[in-house]
Parts: structure tokens; C-alpha cells; sequence
């Protein structure tokens, strides 16, 4: 597999960041926080959606109220608070139950302030994540490399992290992102040797649904492959419940975790004789209630589909007029093409329960 860089342990919540645990899934709330109904139900989707932990903007004092009640009523999943420039909207955060904060220290205000921050994290035992963006990189840094650069990220991360480091803080969680993939790749290769800090990954302005899962993807494979990383989210402009779906399906593909069945479909040529793509499609849907880990394999061509998918658990190949079931690259029966889909779902079903067993 890769070798993922080693870092320490971090809790957030019941979920642990870092070491050996598996790569945690990440979202934000793109609801007003102080929206209390509005945001509580935005959490609850993407707790439903397989969301591992959700961020939410704690921007004035009215979202910071809020943000102590939906802790309040939120018991199972781990909650971060965004902060930006008001030390006190942290502490008030910190305060009302979250179980982690974001802030730039840059942009906190002078050493006291931060200090304040930090001694109120300390006092609740939960961390901070630094959370270095290309768009709000410290200007000092701009006029040294001539622009946003990688070593200026990268150098912006390092500074951060020593602020915190001292006044005796170490439960620290950081991240660097932009949207220039090359850029954010370069500076996690100058700052992972430097700190043993769980790094949250991603792609920071991605784009549209289509278009930033496409770029999100691509950028997050290079850092994950390259051993970076122990939690991500996927930023779209989008449902937040996207966001997780395209990050659950990326650690699935990357072999990272194990979310229920991995569809494998063929991409229809001339010899397809059947509709396969809403045949693809309804199966995916019919089986996204499925947990246990199986490939399930849905074939345009009867005579080259069981080779093709001989990896696959379960499998369909299908003609004109029938298909193919099989299994672990043999045949198990023919059957009509008004009964695939029926006889296909029987046997995962079949299968998903031997698999819990």
C-alpha cells in the first residue's frame, strides 16, 4: 500500500486523528450557524451521509450561542468551531462544547489573545487546528516570495505551529491548502519533515459538483498516495453531503477504508446490447443500505464481462434478452433480462449477510 507519513494522536470528539486510525471523513455546515433548525438538520444529514466530523463558521456572537446549543442537542458527533480575527468567538466556542477549533493565529490578534485561546483549549483538553489558506496567507510572506508560494505556506504553517508550541501547546492539528494543486503538494513535502502534527488535507476552493470533485480528487489522491494526510474534506461548492460522498468513494478507490460494496461497471462500447448505464445506476441505489465491504461487478458483454471482473464478489454480464450472474469470475446461471435486476439484488443480499456472519 503507501506509506503513510507518522504523526501523534489527536482526538476530536470519539474520533482520533492521526497514528495508525483510519483517515476520518470531514464537512462544514453551509447553513447560517445561528440558524439553529436549519444547521441541526444540515448536521444530521451528513452524520447520516457517513460524516465523521463537522466544522461549523462560528463568525459573530449570535452563531456563537448557537453553536453551544446545537452541542447541546449534537451528543454523537464531533463538533469544530471556525474561527477567524475574534479570539472571543473562540473562547465562547470553546466554552459552549466544541470539540475542536480552527483559527489562523496569524490573524488572532497579538500574543495575549492567542494566549487566551490556548489556555481555554487546554482547560477543555481539545485541539486547534492551524488552518493555513492561499487566500489569506500572511503578507510578510507574499513580499518574501514574491507571491503565494509553497515555501510561504509552508513557512506560514511552521510559524503558526511554533506560536502554540510556545505557550506549552502541543495538541495540534494543522492543514495548508489552495486551490493550485502543485502548490499545495510542494508544501506539504517542505512541512511534513518539520512537525509529527496530524495534518486535515484537502483542495480549498475546488469548484462546482462536477468540476471540484474532479479537482478535489485529483489533488487528494497525490497527497494520500504520498502519505499525507489523516483527514480530509472534500470542498465543493455543493450540499455539504456531496462532500462526503466524494471523499468515502476516494478512500474506497485509494483502498484507504472500507465503505459497504465497490461498484464496478464497464464504460458501453458497440457490443453492449442491453441499457446498461440506468441498469448501473439502479443497482447502485438499490444497494446503498448494503455496509459490508463486496465488488459487485455489472457488465455490458456476456462473453468478455466474468473474465474482465474475475475479482469481483458478485458480478452481472449481460446480452440481449439475459445475463450472466457470477461469481468470483465463474458462472453461477443464466437468467431472462426482465429477472436481472431481481436475481442480481437476491444475490448480494445473500452475500452482504454471509459477509456480516
Amino acid at each position: 500500500m503507501y506509506n503513510r507519513r507518522k504523526s501523534r494522536v489527536i482526538r476530536v470528539g470519539g474520533v482520533a486523528i492521526g497514528g495508525e486510525n483510519p483517515i476520518s471523513i470531514q464537512s462544514m455546515t453551509n447553513t447560517p450557524t445561528a440558524d439553529i433548525a436549519a444547521t441541526l438538520a444540515q448536521v444530521q444529514a451528513l452524520a447520516a451521509a457517513g460524516c465523521e466530523i463537522v466544522r461549523l463558521a462560528v463568525n459573530n456572537p449570535a452563531a456563537a450561542a448557537a453553536f453551544a446549543e446545537i452541542r447541546r442537542r449534537v451528543t454523537d458527533m464531533p463538533l469544530v468551531a471556525d474561527i477567524h480575527f475574534d479570539h472571543r468567538l473562540a473562547i465562547a466556542a470553546i466554552e459552549g462544547g466544541a470539540d475542536k477549533i480552527r483559527i489562523n493565529p496569524g490573524n488572532i490578534g497579538d500574543t495575549a489573545k492567542v494566549a487566551a485561546v490556548v489556555s481555554a483549549a487546554k482547560s477543555r483538553g481539545i485541539p486547534i487546528r492551524i488552518g493555513v489558506n492561499s487566500g489569506s496567507l500572511e503578507a510578510d510572506l507574499i513580499d518574501k516570495y514574491g507571491g503565494v508560494t509553497a515555501e510561504g505556506l509552508a513557512e506560514s504553517a511552521l510559524r503558526n505551529t511554533r506560536v502554540l508550541e510556545g505557550l506549552n501547546f502541543d495538541n495540534i492539528v494543522v492543514s495548508i491548502k489552495a486551490s493550485n494543486i502543485p502548490m499545495t503538494l510542494a508544501a506539504h513535502e517542505i512541512l511534513a519533515p518539520q512537525v509529527d502534527y496530524p495534518l486535515h488535507v484537502g483542495i480549498t476552493e475546488a469548484g462546482t459538483l462536477y468540476a471540484g470533485t474532479i479537482k478535489s480528487t485529483a489533488g487528494l489522491a497525490a497527497l494520500l498516495t504520498r502519505g499525507f494526510g489523516d483527514t480530509v474534506r472534500i470542498s465543493l461548492t455543493a450540499d455539504p453531503v456531496e462532500e462526503v460522498a466524494a471523499a468515502k468513494e476516494l478512500l474506497k478507490a485509494l483502498r484507504l477504508r472500507q465503505f459497504g460494496p465497490e461498484v464496478i461497471s464497464c464504460p458501453t462500447c458497440g457490443r453492449t446490447e442491453v441499457d446498461l448505464i440506468p441498469l448501473a445506476n439502479e443497482v447502485s441505489r438499490r444497494i446503498s443500505h448494503i455496509t459490508a465491504p463486496m465488488s459487485i461487478a455489472i457488465m455490458g458483454c456476456a462473453v468478455n464481462g466474468p473474465g474482465e471482473a474475475k475479482e469481483c464478489d458478485i458480478g452481472l454480464a449481460c446480452a440481449k434478452g439475459f445475463g450472466l450472474l457470477f461469481a468470483n469470475g465463474k458462472v453461477l446461471r443464466k437468467v431472462s433480462e426482465n429477472e436481472m435486476m431481481s436475481a442480481l439484488i437476491a444475490e448480494i443480499e445473500i452475500l452482504a449477510k454471509e459477509k456480516i456472519v
